[in-house]
């Protein structure tokens, strides 16, 4: 069984109920394997990164598995807008967009799911044509300020893993959900004046844990999710919070994905 998001924004959670963790979220266009079916909720796997959560069965559109992969070997897509509307051709009804949902099989203003037909006329980017590495600090920008939530990925409310992968995704890199996951990928570097403007810092907690992922700037800055997407300052010993004029967050390494 095969599914896509029909909606502007699903809670994914970690086990099948309302009350549970929210791991992450799917926005319009994402479509995903599902792995197993518990009453009103379904196991899934999310086609872009492979990750495993649980869905309400009555926030997503069956699709067939020829639909599936077209989508898997087809361009994507994406909205390039913090929020625009798409209006569902059928119905006429319209309904919220936000940055970085996909628009399946999109041509000429329209996208559509098997039988199901939308139009979308805000901006857009094919992210199958990777960007410049210096506009990753660009997009990273449109986040500044937008509240965390652990799980989010939408600019009303993300985490530190989410805002780096859509901020990759939106310049057509490829990034794991978690802040561990991701620490595995790309080239690590040694020392910090190595780094780049759009390399990756990843912080550990007392016990060693990767929990913390940030975007490197010029300057000795870093922009991060931590209370809200924010700019601090960034050295060799971790993050300075300006506001508290102390360091948060502890560096364990540095990386280049891109």
């Amino acid at each position: 069984m095969f599914g896509i998001c029909n909606l502007s924004l699903v809670p994914c959670r970690k086990e099948p109920s309302d009350r549970a963790e929210l791991v992450t979220q799917l926005l319009f266009g994402e479509h995903f394997q599902v792995l197993e079916v518990q009453g009103s909720w379904c196991r899934i796997k999310i086609a872009y990164d492979r990750y495993d959560c649980w869905i309400d069965k009555k926030q997503f559109l069956a699709i067939s598995q020829s639909t599936f992969e077209l989508l898997n070997s087809s361009d994507v897509f994406c909205t390039n807008e913090l929020i625009q509307v798409i209006t569902d051709k059928k119905t006429s009804q319209f309904f919220p967009v936000i940055l970085g949902s996909t628009l399946p099989n999109f041509i000429e203003g329209e996208c559509y799911i098997e039988n199901q037909n939308y139009s979308y006329d805000g901006a857009f980017i094919n992210i199958d044509l990777p960007s410049a590495k210096n506009e990753f600090i660009e997009t990273a920008l449109l986040y500044l300020n937008t509240p965390y939530l652990w799980g989010g990925k939408s600019p009303f409310g993300i985490d530190c893993s989410g805002f780096t992968q859509m901020v990759y995704k939106l310049n057509g890199a490829k990034l794991h959900r978690d802040a561990y996951q991701q620490a595995e990928q790309g080239e690590t570097l040694s020392f910090v004046e190595e780094a780049e403007p759009g390399d990756l810092a990843f912080f550990d907690n007392e016990e060693g844990r990767i929990v913390h992922v940030g975007i490197v700037m010029s300057n000795n800055k870093i922009i991060h999710a931590s209370g809200k997407v924010r700019i601090d300052g960034f050295d060799h010993q971790g993050i300075f919070n300006n506001d508290r004029k102390d360091y948060t967050h502890r560096l364990r390494l540095l990386k280049r994905i891109v």
